[in-house]
């Protein structure tokens, strides 16, 4: 469970995050937004990687402040900017990571096993992490967060250079994990894909909630029609959302008919720059 009450944080005269409310108890969260919108210092927030400036924020009935030890014993977190030991293999990796959780060697050694087995890279276990790809590099991370059995998992962008195929091996993972998961993501695709609930977020506000097929109901029925003389300025262009009807009738007039995706979130909820 993740409670969060007024919420603030400032850094001097910046405010990243401004007073925000929510709370969720969904197998998979996923908070999405534009760059800047506050995600990640939300998710350092909870994690108890950072104190909050005012308000209250829980995870599983812990205050992430006044019981930040409580907090830390069932939460496992893989930051964004987190990169492997160069030297050290994957299998060290998980390892290291979880007899620092208190595992011993050979409890860590099964699960580094089994969880590098599952995210593919068994076969580069004994290889030194700065001679794997970006994207294995990021699989090292998520092996460490299936293995540590924690009770929520905080993933900040966990598919970031990742290829298709094994952004698809990493969401059949998540959906997996015995934890809630709270996540982060660019792609969309993946929020869709992943999430039982999405947290729209923008300049350090929650600007809506829900699941996916809530949030796109206003465009129920519509699709985006690109280049249209009226709609929604986006960059140099122009994006309208159409009934179905209406838009078959702009058919082979140069427009660019697209069905509604949760892109369109950011449209829809003027999140888009002028």
């Amino acid at each position: 469970m993740i409670e969060v009450q007024d919420l603030r944080k400032r850094y001097g005269h910046l405010e990243a995050i401004k007073g925000i409310t929510f709370s969720s108890n969904v197998d998979v969260l996923t908070i999405v937004g534009r760059n800047g919108a506050g995600k990640t210092t939300l998710m350092r927030i909870l994690s108890t990687q950072l104190a909050p400036t005012s308000g209250h924020a829980k995870v599983n009935g812990y205050d992430v402040v006044k019981e930040a030890r409580k907090v830390r014993d069932i939460v496992c977190s893989i930051p964004q900017e987190a990169k492997p030991a160069g030297m050290a293999s994957p299998f060290e990796h998980v390892v290291m990571y979880l007899t620092a959780r208190g595992m011993t060697f050979k409890e860590a050694g099964e699960s580094a096993r089994r969880s590098l087995k599952e995210v593919g890279l068994w076969e580069f276990k004994d290889k030194p992490c700065d001679e794997l790809s970006g994207g294995m590099k990021r699989k090292v991370f998520v092996a460490m967060a299936l293995a540590s059995e924690a009770e929520v998992v905080f993933l900040d962008e966990p598919t970031t250079g990742l290829d298709p195929l094994s952004r698809m091996e990493v969401w059949s993972i998540v959906k997996n994990l015995k934890a809630q998961v709270v996540l982060t993501t660019h792609y969309m695709e993946e929020a869709g894909e992943l999430s039982k609930e999405i947290v729209l977020m923008h300049q350090g506000r929650v600007i809506v909630s829900g699941t996916a097929s809530s949030l796109l109901k206003p465009l129920e029925g519509k699709v985006r029609v690109e280049g249209y003389e009226e709609g929604f300025k986006v960059g140099r262009s122009k994006i309208a959302y159409l009934d179905k009807e209406r838009a078959r009738d702009l058919v082979g007039d140069g427009y660019v008919i697209k069905p509604i995706s949760l892109d369109d979130l950011f449209v829809l909820y003027g999140l888009q720059e002028n």
